[in-house]
């Protein structure tokens, strides 16, 4: 799980400091101001962890990917491109990470379960990416990878009790990082004791393997879905395998449970109980279009309540197929995943945008994965806070955001929650301004009411 964020230089973002990230982290705030882009920066790092190019320093992405950046001029704040792209994020791991002594395997060298890593990117005159320095923190210090004269230079601080021990007749300096993160593979030939770097490298990789992202726009409900019996990592940006994973959840057997002494559900199951908890239908499934003689393609069957006939998904409300992707998703997706959701609440009624945030309590407390979405819901902005006052949630599993821009530039502010839900500092025209509406409204009534007396 991440757990904080700091960043300079990107898109409108001149810097943030130490955003902190909770198992639910929401983005609030008017258009373009710049919470996609929080959410951008997240997804090009996957991306770039998950290039086949290993020289490739950042992938920018393409018409195809979560992110389409374009390039290094496109995403550095002002389009300054003398200037320097960082970051410098923490996480929890899901499994506590131990080094041991490279001469004695039992020997416990230093051990940890949150792990930090920064970067600093710049483009030469050449249009080409370097990686200025990369740092990993662990277990109260860090491993620092410098570009000086003739290469890069490996080291660790504090040295007190460690030091990396070179290989006789190996002192030429280093080559560049693989990627933006990765130490090149002669660290281990230059030096005896290095080894336990590519377990932090993998831990940062595993990191963002473990990234799930479902965009704004969703594909529309289909009458026919065929399924050849791939296992989707997740739902495809437009939720488009969504019924690949309904199914691929189904044959492998798998059950879910929302804690001790409640009664288990396939993956099937606990989506039709959340699509009945939030009144759009009374019953779903996945079935066989030929039910004896097997194939490969299948329907999704819905009931509007329960006195109904079975239909097809198509033939019920667009809301259906547009929340479908999201909730599998959250009980679809590994624990210890991150989930990356834009604007979850499109196309829905607000009652189930508010029924959203019950989704999202109930995936993180029970399935140990970390959502982070942006909205411009302010009903699902009211059910956490009522969940809050309620005891459901803590101001701990949430950290909420405004996002604003002036002038080109976008600014963070926390939004601080109290234990009885009320946000303390409400930025002004957080949602509109309600209560002018309605004056106004009240207004234009008496000015009509006036009139019609005169006439």
């Amino acid at each position: 799980m991440i757990t904080e964020l700091s960043f300079g230089n990107f898109k409108s973002w001149k810097r943030v400091e130490k955003m902190r990230f909770a198992p639910i982290t929401g983005l609030f705030g008017t258009n373009s101001s710049g919470k996609t882009s929080i959410l951008q920066l997240l997804l090009m790092i996957k991306q770039t962890v998950e290039s086949t190019d290993r020289l490739q320093v950042l992938d920018f992405g393409n018409e195809k990917s979560p992110a389409n950046l374009g390039s290094f001029r496109e995403v550095i704040y002002s389009h300054d491109t003398s200037g320097a792209l960082d970051w410098n994020i923490r996480w929890k791991l899901n499994q506590r990470l131990v080094v041991k002594q490279p001469d004695d395997k039992k020997a416990e060298l230093f051990s940890g379960d949150e792990i930090g890593f920064q970067v600093e990117i710049t483009e030469n005159e050449k249009r080409r990416l370097l990686v200025n320095d990369l740092v990993y923190s662990f277990a109260d210090r860090s491993f620092e990878m410098r570009q000086k004269s003739g290469g890069y230079e490996l080291t660790v601080n504090p040295p007190a009790d460690f030091r990396f021990i070179r290989t006789r007749g190996r002192k030429w300096g280093l080559s560049a990082p693989v990627k933006c993160y990765g130490f090149p593979n002669e660290v281990n030939a230059r030096f005896q004791n290095a080894g336990f770097l590519s377990d932090l490298q993998l831990a940062f990789e595993r990191l963002f393997e473990g990234v799930k992202y479902l965009g704004p726009l969703r594909d529309y409900p289909k009458r026919q879905y065929p399924w050849s019996g791939a296992e989707p990592a997740d739902m495809g940006q437009r939720g488009e395998r969504v019924v690949e994973a309904l199914l691929a959840a189904k044959e492998k057997g798998a059950y879910l449970s929302r804690g001790r002494g409640s009664k288990k559900e396939t993956l099937e199951e606990r989506v039709a109980t959340w699509l009945k908890e939030l009144r759009l239908i009374s019953g779903f499934s996945v079935e066989p279009v030929a039910k004896e003689g097997g194939g490969n393609i299948y329907r999704v069957k819905v009931r509007r309540n329960p006195g109904s006939p079975d239909v097809l998904i198509t033939d019920v409300g667009f809301g259906v197929s547009q929340i479908l992707p999201a909730i599998v998703l959250c009980y679809y997706a590994p624990a210890g995943s991150i989930i990356i959701l834009e604007q979850p609440e499109i196309h829905l009624h607000p009652a189930v945008q508010a029924g959203l945030a019950d989704v999202f309590i109930d995936a993180v407390k029970t399935r140990n994965i970390q959502i982070i979405f942006e909205s411009h819901s302010e009903h699902l902005l009211r059910r956490l806070q009522r969940r809050i006052a309620e005891k459901a949630i803590t101001t701990d599993t949430t950290a909420l955001y405004f996002c604003e821009s002036s002038n080109g530039a976008s600014t963070l502010k926390p939004l601080n929650l109290d234990l009885f839900g009320r946000i303390e500092n409400w930025p002004k025209d957080f949602f509109g301004n309600p209560f002018e509406e309605m004056a106004l409204t009240t207004k234009a009534a008496i000015e009509r009411k006036k009139e019609q007396q005169a006439a």
